[in-house]
């Protein structure tokens, strides 16, 4: 479990960077002391199991390699890792999750235990299956993860009647935001959003950060062309008929979708894996009332505000649904409330075998 973990911290290193990848850990354990360690950064790079054997050196012959998620058995942009251990003389392979990836599905495990290594699969699964949820819900789904971020006061308002943006939570929660934004894929918000504040959707105060893909959903295209948040590859998330030639000449992505479900389809098709949903009552009302939001991160102040708009407005959005996996942390002077509507998959007990 421990040099899992230290996998596990490995991989978090790609959070963000990996689209439409996963993001991927390995550490090589010989002797009982780790000798190697290395992660997948991006799409088209090395993967996770090759930093790590190149970290080991000789190291690497009769040792132990823990990875988070099953080697690849297929050659694409890189070739196999599987063939990668085998070639290293590598002698025990843990693994955390099996690939969901039909082209990988066990035959990686598979491979390496044709070549006599001993392969063992489970350990941490649970929590690596949370972490490449992005990548298996564009996996098994074709559309992004979606979370669902906002900050309210004690009495459930996210900002005043007349939408005017009010600091709700205090400066930690707003810190750990744009951490969060450095590992999300992109970060969503509603036209009314952009009209109202105008935000930058960017990282701020994290080094070595990187801003995620802005998404803007705006069925009639009424989204300024001087907005901060529409930049080159910012996507425009509109209706059929938009008129868009402005924002096309100012970067932007347009994405001509009928329906929410179709937008994420086309968000997945272009790579996204996971979505930060930052801004909008109305755009988070309808992504809940379609079934589209899979986690909620709610930031609760302790305040009270009285007359405002709550979190959810939209009255398709009224039957209550229960979060699962629900934990409340202390974030400066406020509480963070976290939990899934759609259930992270276990891994089957077969995969132990």
């Amino acid at each position: 479990m421990h040099f899992m973990h230290q996998a596990l911290q490995q991989a978090a290193l790609g959070l963000g960077r990996t689209a439409p990848n996963p993001p991927v850990g390995c550490v090589i354990v010989a002797g009982g002391e780790v000798v190697g360690r290395g992660f997948h950064p991006r799409a088209g790079q090395g993967h996770a199991e090759v930093f790590a054997l190149q970290d080991a050196g000789v190291r690497a012959r009769g040792a132990t390699a823990y990875v988070t998620l099953e080697p690849c058995s297929h050659t694409g942009r890189t070739p196999p890792c599987a063939d990668a251990l085998i070639r290293a003389g590598v002698a025990r392979v843990v693994v955390a999750a099996l690939d969901p990836n039909p082209v990988v599905a066990g035959r990686g495990v598979a491979r390496l235990r044709t070549h006599g290594l001993d392969v063992h699969v489970g350990p941490l699964a649970d929590a690596a299956v949370r972490q490449q949820a992005g990548f298996r819900s564009l996996i098994t789904r074709g559309r992004p993860w979606v979370v669902y971020k906002y900050a309210a006061t004690l009495d459930g308002k996210i900002s005043a009647d007349d939408a005017r943006p009010l600091p709700v939570s205090g400066p930690d929660a707003r810190a750990l935001v744009h951490t969060w934004r450095n590992e999300f894929d992109a970060i969503a918000v509603g036209v009314g959003t952009v009209l109202a504040d105008d935000p930058h959707l960017t990282t701020r105060g994290v080094p070595g950060g990187r801003d995620p893909r802005p998404i803007v959903f705006d069925r009639h295209a009424r989204t300024p062309t001087t907005a901060r948040a529409l930049r080159p590859g910012t996507v425009l998330v509109t209706g059929p008929d938009a008129r868009t030639d402005a924002h096309e000449a100012a970067g932007a992505h347009v994405l001509r979708a009928p329906t929410l479900h179709e937008a994420l389809q086309g968000l997945g098709a272009l790579g996204v894996t996971s979505l930060l949903l930052e801004g909008g009552a109305r755009l988070a009302s309808a992504l809940y009332a379609a079934d589209l939001i899979d986690e909620v991160r709610a930031f609760i102040a302790p305040t009270l505000l009285g007359a405002g708009l709550p979190a959810l407005t939209s009255p398709a959005a009224h039957a209550p649904r229960a979060l699962h996996d629900v934990q409340a942390t202390r974030v400066g002077t406020d509480v963070l409330i976290e939990g899934f509507l759609t259930a992270i998959p276990r891994v089957d007990a077969r995969a132990e075998e």
